[in-house]
């Protein structure tokens, strides 16, 4: 959860923003805020059931990244820090405080279950950055595709999806996930669709528009497979 900041910079040129599509930066500003004053509410709720106030620390502190993610002075996704930061956010704080919420307790299967879907989250971020390189390099956003530059990103691309599959079936292997979570392998079309796209085009970033969209299936998928395949009896 985080409050959406002010336009600044390669902001003002993204179509797909909401601020861009509403034409109405002052509401979207006071409806995110609504949403987040309500989820800490929710969440400090939770807190004062279980009189324990462990899952209101980590959603604090996903929060916070969030704010330093975009917002000032310290605005670490235009030093390149953007990924790192979803993946922290979206995998052991906020899988770590769902789990919580329910258990009271820890577990390292929830942990990398959580590595997994962060990884696949943080990939939708990354993606999002090929057809806007100029943009961000015009305005000293260096995002990781800026640093390493579109060729080897479009590289990494597969190691990155690897990882996250790879993580699976080792996890399977070791009995930490039941077998039904290799349903989640299902995904790998979609994977190997996105690694070709952004692959054959990194180039051509006008063409790379809706890329991030194919990283969204692609993370949805996965987490919805890997889910189920918790769920599964035996």
């Amino acid at each position: 959860m985080m409050c959406l900041m002010p336009q600044r910079g390669v902001d003002v040129n993204k179509r797909n923003s909401l601020v861009n599509m509403t034409g109405d930066g002052p509401l979207i500003f006071k409806i995110a805020n609504a949403c987040l004053v309500l989820g800490i509410a929710g969440i400090g709720t939770i807190a004062l059931i279980q009189q324990d106030p462990t899952v209101l620390y980590l959603v604090l502190g996903c929060c916070a990244i969030g704010y330093i993610y975009q917002g000032p002075p310290f605005r670490l996704s235009y030093k390149g820090l953007g990924e790192i930061l979803c993946f922290i956010a979206f995998g052991p704080l906020a899988f770590g405080a769902v789990y919580y919420s329910q258990t009271k307790s820890w577990s390292v299967a929830n942990f990398v279950a959580g590595a997994v879907v962060a990884l696949l989250t943080s990939l939708i971020l990354f993606c999002s950055h090929f057809n806007q390189v100029e943009d961000d390099r015009a305005v000293g956003k260096l995002s990781p595709v800026v640093r390493l530059g579109p060729e080897l990103s479009a590289a990494l691309l597969p190691w990155f999806c690897g990882l996250a599959y790879g993580a699976i079936v080792v996890a399977v292997v070791t009995k930490l996930f039941p077998v039904w979570t290799l349903l989640s392998l299902a995904s790998l079309p979609v994977a190997r669709r996105l690694c070709v796209t952004i692959g054959s085009l990194y180039m051509q970033p006008e063409k790379l528009l809706r890329c991030r969209l194919i990283a969204v299936e692609l993370q949805f998928w996965t987490g919805l497979l890997l889910g189920l395949g918790f769920l599964l009896p035996g």
